[in-house]
């Protein structure tokens, strides 16, 4: 499967646990779209929130995001990782 990199905006002030329960809400209906959300990290002052996913799509991964509530801003392929 692909991995691919989200990027939300306007999410300044966002904390840890705003940041957790978004990632469980994800988690919860992942598997309806095929997707595995891997990790998330945020900057509260810029309020950028990253996400990292296997998923067959950005598509998939766009879905899962839009149902979960955030729907991201843009989704990057990540072709190559180490």
């Amino acid at each position: 499967m692909a991995q691919f990199m989200d990027v939300h905006h306007g999410m300044q002030g966002i904390t840890a646990e705003q940041l957790n329960e978004a990632h469980k809400a994800d988690l919860a209906i992942e598997k309806d779209e095929g997707v595995h959300s891997e990790r998330a990290w945020a900057d509260p002052e810029s309020g950028i929130v990253y996400c990292l996913s296997e998923a067959p799509s950005a598509e998939a991964v766009q879905r899962v995001h839009e149902r979960a509530g955030h729907k991201a801003d843009e989704i990057h392929a990540v072709p190559l990782s180490i």
